[in-house]
């Protein structure tokens, strides 16, 4: 996030994450960001105990199932009246670069979004700021819509195929 925008790549759309050297595939669950978790937060971009602390929007941790330890990525959503307002983003630090663990953990995150938007009777949509370098990004990775400014929308079509991809059943 670079002045209030989202500025994370979508290296890979999967099926849930996959390791970056072998390519096997991990089941992932996406919870709430507990107060205990906070202390293992070290080396983020974000400041996510600042982020936590704000009371309009809830944070969700991305982990792999059978291993809850560890944080592969964090996004903080608000809950609005017509859709879900993705603040912030970010995989955690050993997914970032190309020597990166997993690929995969920003499309799960986003996913989760738009699964949470259906649950919330949003139909899907989602939105956020875009970095103005990703606007082309995010409309070919993820189907969303640039309205103007770096708004980009994800509406229910997109949001339909995202949610599908990572959340079966």
């Amino acid at each position: 996030m670079e002045n209030g925008r989202v500025n994370i790549e979508i290296d890979k759309l999967t099926n849930s994450i996959e390791n970056a050297l072998t390519g096997d595939s991990f089941v992932t669950e996406v919870s709430l960001l507990a107060t205990e978790d906070l202390k293992s937060i070290k080396g983020w971009e974000f400041d996510w105990v600042a982020e936590f602390k704000k009371s309009d929007r809830d944070i969700y941790k991305l982990t792999i199932v059978n291993n809850t330890n560890i944080i592969q990525g964090l996004i903080s959503v608000a809950v609005k009246q017509d859709h879900v307002f993705v603040h912030l983003i970010e995989n955690a630090p050993f997914n970032k670069t190309k020597n990166k663990v997993y690929v995969g953990v920003a499309g799960n995150l986003v996913a989760f979004a738009c699964r949470l938007s259906f649950q919330r009777g949003c139909e899907g949509y989602v939105s956020f700021i875009a970095k103005t370098k990703l606007v082309d990004h995010y409309t070919s990775t993820l189907g969303a819509a640039h309205i103007r400014n770096g708004l980009m929308v994800i509406a229910t079509e997109s949001a339909l195929r995202l949610t599908n991809r990572y959340f079966k059943g």
